[in-house]
């Protein structure tokens, strides 16, 4: 089918039909091309807008990520700025502590020279001025508090004076009582 002019002009019957016949199969396949190249435009097109409404959402993802982080980074800083100042604050604290204890310790090394210069140390001096009983168990109580050996001005041998003074003026007060 290559010279159709010719055929058209000078050609039999049948050789028109057959021109014809390929003409409509060339057409029917050049319309079932398009038709096909049409789909997959169609298709194309559809992928085109699912990717870029899949583009959208991922940029939305990331926007939304990225605003996430920054408020974690944020929040993040914050917690820094307070483990910082807790750690200077506990540094703060440590060095006053440690300023306190060795003033303390120098306190019991002071007392405890006191007590060994005076061994015959009279524990009566802390109940001066004691009048009755409640006020001997309360400062009793208080003197415990201040020279008992767990502490750091305590002491074992001026607790043994202090509780041997306590129990001969609770004595006292009790023969009182009943004389």
């Amino acid at each position: 089918m290559d010279n159709f002019e010719e055929i058209l002009d000078g050609g039999s019957e049948a050789e028109l039909q057959e021109l014809k016949s390929w003409l409509f199969q060339e057409n029917i396949r050049l319309a079932t091309a398009q038709k096909d190249l049409e789909q997959m435009q169609e298709k194309f097109m559809k992928e085109k807008e699912q990717f870029q409404d899949e583009m959208k959402l991922l940029n939305h993802k990331i926007s939304t990520e990225r605003q996430r982080l920054k408020g974690d980074e944020q929040f993040f800083a914050k917690k820094m700025e307070i483990l910082k100042s807790g750690f200077q604050q506990l540094d703060l604290d440590r060095r006053r502590l440690e300023k306190e204890r060795a003033r303390l310790y120098a306190e019991k090394e002071l007392m405890s020279e006191r007590v060994s210069y005076d061994a015959g140390l009279d524990v009566s001096v802390f109940f001066q001025g004691v009048k009755n009983p409640l006020a001997l168990k309360k400062r009793y109580k208080d003197m415990i508090k201040i020279f008992h050996p767990d502490n750091l001005a305590g002491d074992k041998e001026i607790i043994q004076r202090i509780n041997m003074e306590y129990e001969h003026l609770k004595r006292e007060y009790e023969s009182f009582k009943h004389a």
